[in-house]
């Protein structure tokens, strides 16, 4: 699907969303932290939604993409208020929510947020790749460097090289902060449906271990965790891509067979 994205306003940012109408189980992608809808493993969702004849739900955050707003003014409260607006105004009935790394934390507060509404027979399925979860704490936290947690403080920002863009990575005090109230690799979590993490060992921002620590806090459900031994944070190459679908197809073919 290469037309126009559809938007409509969600806060102060017109939010850019492209939807493939289709049967349940539908297909919900999640991005990553300055990732777009457009991306390889997101278009590769919507292909494989059109080949299985499901519908398949993407949008850009605010800050990201095709959607207006600022990427400084970003935060996982706001991303997920839109990530959820998306959800409720574009897709009924069950769908597998598709999360890669900072999309898999936001994919996990949907969760309990709709489950805390009582929509929790909305979600069948949680596929999530290289998930970051709680990364501002867990993972950045501890290794941020005085010069950077001066920068927090005095400037409310500091800037990294990306591997991924020319332009470097930016991360705001708001996004640390209101990443405390996010966290939820506190105590253990029900998202009641089966989860498939896809992670890489050879992943050098997202470490496999911090996808071991997360199904630690999923001890009720169907947890799958594959491990792809040289798979990098992106998983976009062919045979990650392979993976994801045939992870995909597994998961809403089981979702089929029980309806």
């Amino acid at each position: 699907m290469t037309q126009d994205p559809q938007t409509f306003t969600v806060g102060n940012a017109k939010i850019a969303v492209r939807h493939r109408p289709g049967g349940n189980p539908g297909l919900v992608w999640l991005g990553g932290y300055r990732s777009d809808m457009l991306g390889t493993k997101a278009e590769t969702l919507d292909t494989l939604a059109g080949e299985l004849g499901l519908s398949c739900t993407r949008h850009d955050y605010s800050g990201h993409g095709e959607s207006g707003g600022e990427f400084t003014d970003g935060t996982i409260s706001k991303w997920l208020a839109e990530s959820v607006a998306v959800f409720e105004r574009y897709t009924r009935g069950p769908q597998i929510l598709v999360g890669s790394s900072m999309g898999g934390w936001i994919a996990l507060r949907m969760v309990q947020e709709l489950n805390r509404g009582g929509q929790d027979d909305r979600i069948a399925g949680l596929v999530l790749l290289a998930p970051a979860p709680d990364f501002t704490h867990e993972l950045m936290m501890p290794e941020l460097t005085d010069a950077q947690k001066a920068d927090l403080e005095n400037k409310g920002y500091f800037e990294e090289p990306s591997e991924y863009s020319p332009e470097p990575n930016i991360f705001t005090r708001a996004l640390f902060d209101d990443g405390e109230k996010n966290r939820v690799m506190t105590g253990p979590l029900d998202t009641h449906c089966p989860v498939h993490i896809l992670q890489g060992m050879a992943d050098p921002d997202v470490p496999w271990t911090h996808a071991q620590k997360l199904m630690e806090f999923l001890p009720k459900d169907d947890v799958t965790l594959t491990l792809v031994k040289d798979g990098d944070h992106r998983l976009s190459r062919p045979q990650d891509l392979d993976l994801l679908k045939r992870t995909v197809t597994a998961m809403a073919g089981r979702m089929k067979e029980g309806a």
